[in-house]
């Protein structure tokens, strides 16, 4: 989440709770599961590895401040156990079908809100992993908006795929709106946090005339969803009735993954 340096060396486990893809970790997990007669699963789920999450973070980071992701992970599936606990049959059932959009509609206000207070939720991420000089500079800052702002986008489009399987197809269960493209949006934006803090590191130290790598190329962006293409293309063949879609997803996949990583290598 920087470009001045990477993470410094404080464990394994430090380093795995100061990613903030971690602390997404329960709204992914709750999105991508929910659905009819799954919610109460989904929503159990995602409140014990938020727990985990945040006891494991007081524990590797004594004293350290709570993070925005981490309330909003707490009150949110907290308040989804209560609800679904108590809730009608009727109730049950929305939450079931609209959950999901729900979630991922929560987490785009949480990181554009988080923009708009100038503390976007990577950043206290980002905090634990540099030395404090470095926490105001202009490329940090940046760099943890554009990240922040990218999984704002990737919700976004989860949740507008959702809707669109619920509401328009009547389908909760459609392969392409409840999972391929909502995997694929969280694909994207993982692939962005770790491609564009190394592009801006690079070019940071080109500009200021000190020896280091290139930026890495956008192929290597590209790459991890292009080979997601033939396991997509596998589904659809088992799942869906467009076979022809299933073989062309296949054959495009491995194409376009040679190439890419040709160009990535190079």
């Amino acid at each position: 989440m920087t470009p001045e340096a990477p993470a410094t060396g404080r464990g394994a486990v430090a380093g795995f709770l100061e990613n903030p893809v971690i602390g997404m970790a329960p709204w992914i997990i709750f999105s991508l599961l929910v659905g009819p007669g799954r919610f109460e699963i989904a929503v159990v789920l995602a409140l014990v590895t938020t727990i985990v999450l945040v006891a494991a973070g007081r524990i590797v980071h004594r004293g350290s401040s709570w993070k925005l992701l981490e309330i909003a992970d707490l009150v949110f599936f907290a308040g989804m156990a209560v609800v679904g606990a108590f809730a009608s049959d009727g109730t049950r059932r929305w939450l079931e079908t609209y959950a999901g959009e729900v979630s991922n509609i929560a987490l785009f206000l949480i990181a554009f809100g988080s923009m708009a207070v100038r503390m976007p939720f990577t950043l206290q991420y980002a905090r634990e992993q540099v030395d404090r000089a470095h926490w105001d500079s202009p490329a940090f800052l940046r760099t943890n908006y554009v990240i922040t702002g990218v999984w704002g986008l990737a919700f976004l489009v989860a949740a507008v795929a959702g809707a669109y399987g619920d509401l328009v197809l009547r389908n909760p269960n459609n392969i392409w709106t409840g999972w391929i493209i909502q995997i694929l949006a969280i694909v994207a934006a993982l692939r962005f946090t770790a491609w564009y803090p190394d592009v801006v590191r690079a070019r940071a130290l080109r500009e200021a005339g000190q020896p280091g790598p290139e930026p890495p190329h956008l192929a290597g962006l590209l790459l991890p969803l292009a080979g997601l293409l033939v396991p997509i293309g596998i589904a659809v063949l088992i799942f869906d009735d467009m076979w022809w879609l299933g073989v062309a997803l296949i054959v495009a996949g491995s194409l376009l993954t040679k190439a890419l990583a040709a160009r990535a290598g190079g």
